[in-house]
């Protein structure tokens, strides 16, 4: 990897220093290759989200201009996005009521509002924040987003259109008309055929973007024939460049956006963040997640002050520049370039271009959102994690883009708390050949060490399972009957306490102790024992209470070695308590190891 020297938020700067002239050519290529995808990327997604088809164009140039130079990743591609189309809608539509114009603004502001919490985001290091939308929402989300494009796509598709409302009255509305005789053939001719071009050249992995095809051929075709007055067109765009357009725009429309702008920046920015990572991991790169927020929000504030919408890194552009030989920003100012030179010469070329290819050519992007098999994956995998994606696909659907992430947002914070307050436990016990102590409910063999129970917890103890965490210790004792003189707790996967769980383990102590039973504490995490020592309850728990491993602990009291693993090997079980090859401990065997990584497979 080479290792620019420059100034450390301008990326663009460093790389224009030590530019190569071999990239320049590459660069150049890719440039002219992703421009064809960006012009009617933009132009249908700027109508997805119920806006006219220039403002995408606008949201387009001067983004990937601000991120050429800011941005710490080389060949990220940025513009209007398919996931983030129908939140703008969402948001924008209500408070527009049929005004373009105003649609216009409010997009604007909404995109400097999104910049400005991404920017913010970057400069306090929060990237961490993007976990909220973890792997099971992601799939749930896109899935649903991806079906509500499409839905909204089909009537110019087959050319007519409905109102806006519900995916389930949009889809009444579409076998009303459909019914109803209201299918336009030529632009259904159009519309199916561009979207056949483009899938059958996408699985050819043909070299020429199959969407370039489709809008040339369609847009040669309807000007040739004449087929312009027969179907809905695109029209012709306005001659001009991104400019300001945030005119009536009033103090309230802040606070109506405050929610719908922290989505799209956590929907943004998590979207963007994993592409960068992978893009940079191919290439033996890195790239800095804050610096990334920061850039991401830095382009989609410049974006809304002249006359553009929210944007994120494009997953379908990106690759297509990738592929094409893009080695650095340069990439995406010629991108940039193009569209203006479009503009300003040939506005008139989208006169020929028919809706219904431009619903094709969105439909095909959004229908590359669907993840059927990560679904499934999840169903096979964890069923709380398939539930949770479940829930943001119907949540999208149901409720809304904004409220249903909200609503999963929410899930998964519960379903964490759930599988940490009802966390895997175990008792444990040794199994003979077989180094460790492990879970009795998986090796039925295993043997109790006489007067020891050995108990595992999978989780920190907090205040909502530390009552567990004890019933399950008493429960434990009790099952082994009379006789019980020591509890070895395996504490390694506690990883924190607080001070609620810390009564309680005071508790659980005296009521053992009440019976005549220890309690051990082997494998304790230096932190965890530091908030032990903090909250003062050290001069109960003494340093003869701790253990370095549960081996240990059973060769002091049983005062003997493990004499059943020469030659053996560690058990294929996760989270099993180990020992040294003669059981661990403080005694003197031949070749023992250090107990330092004592805990086992």
């Amino acid at each position: 990897m080479i290792n620019h020297r420059g100034p450390t938020w301008l990326p663009g700067i460093a790389t224009a220093r030590h530019y190569r002239r071999a990239w320049l050519v590459p660069d150049l290529r890719a440039g002219v290759v992703v421009t064809a995808l960006l012009i009617p990327a933009g132009m249908g997604y700027a109508q997805v989200a119920g806006l006219p088809p220039e403002a995408g164009l606008y949201a387009t140039i001067v983004p990937l201009l601000v991120y050429a130079v800011l941005g710490p990743s080389r060949i990220l591609v940025l513009g209007p996005d398919s996931a983030l189309a129908p939140i703008i809608a969402a948001a924008i539509l209500p408070l527009a009521l049929g005004d373009d114009d105003r649609a216009i603004a409010l997009a604007g502001l909404l995109a400097i509002m999104v910049g400005a919490i991404l920017v913010v985001g970057g400069l306090l290091r929060l990237g961490f924040v993007t976990d909220l939308l973890s792997k099971p929402i992601r799939v749930g989300y896109l899935n649903a987003v991806a079906l509500l494009v499409i839905i909204s796509q089909v009537p110019k598709l087959l050319g007519f259109s409905i109102e806006s409302g519900s995916p389930f009255t949009q889809v009444a509305h579409i076998v009303e008309g459909a019914s109803g005789g209201e299918i336009e053939p030529i632009a259904t001719a159009f519309g199916l055929g561009s979207l056949a071009v483009i899938v059958v050249l996408t699985w050819l992995r043909s070299p020429v973007p199959g969407v370039l095809v489709a809008v040339v051929v369609a847009t040669l075709a309807t000007w040739i024939f004449g087929l312009a007055e027969l179907m809905p067109m695109v029209g012709a765009l306005p001659q001009g460049l991104p400019a300001p357009a945030l005119g009536g725009l009033q103090w309230s429309d802040v606070a109506a956006l405050a929610l719908p702008a922290a989505g799209i920046a956590l929907v943004a920015f998590t979207d963007s963040a994993v592409l960068s990572r992978t893009l940079a991991a191919r290439r033996g790169e890195s790239v800095d997640g804050s610096r990334e927020m920061a850039a991401i929000g830095a382009a989609n504030v410049a974006g809304g002050l002249f006359g553009g919408f929210p944007i994120s890194a494009s997953s379908s552009r990106t690759p297509v520049a990738e592929q094409a030989g893009a080695k650095t920003q340069l990439t995406g100012v010629v991108g940039a370039l193009l569209i203006v030179a479009f503009m300003l010469l040939v506005p008139g070329l989208t006169a020929f271009l028919p809706e219904a290819t431009l619903a094709a050519v969105v439909i095909a992007a959004a229908s590359r959102l669907i993840d059927v098999r990560g679904f499934v994956r999840l169903v096979r995998m964890d069923r709380v994690d398939a539930f949770l994606s479940l829930a943001a696909f119907v949540g999208v659907l149901a409720v809304g883009v904004l409220e249903g992430i909200a609503v999963t947002i929410a899930l998964s914070l519960l379903a964490f708390v759930n599988q940490s307050w009802r966390p895997y436990r175990a008792e444990l016990g040794r199994v003979s050949g077989l180094r460790g102590y492990h879970d009795l409910s998986r090796y039925p063999e295993g043997e109790r060490i006489p007067g020891v129970v050995i108990v595992r917890f999978d989780a920190p103890l907090f205040f909502a399972n530390g009552g567990i965490f004890d019933d399950f210790v008493r429960s434990r004792v009790q099952a082994a009957g009379p006789g019980v003189q020591t509890v070895i707790l395996a504490a390694e996967p506690i990883t924190g306490i607080d001070t609620t769980a810390i009564d309680e383990l005071v508790e659980l102590d005296e009521y053992l102790a009440s019976h005549g039973v220890r309690l051990i504490l082997a494998e304790m995490k230096d932190p965890v024992v530091d908030v032990l020592r903090a909250y003062g309850v050290t001069d109960r728990f003494t340093p003869d209470r701790f253990a370095p491993t549960v081996g240990a602990a059973v060769d002091e009291i049983t005062g003997t070695l493990r004499g059943d693993l020469d030659g053996t090997k560690w058990a294929d079980e996760p989270g099993a308590s180990g020992s040294d090859d003669h059981g661990g401990g403080d005694s003197d065997g031949p070749d023992r190891p250090d107990e330092s990584g004592a805990s086992g497979r």
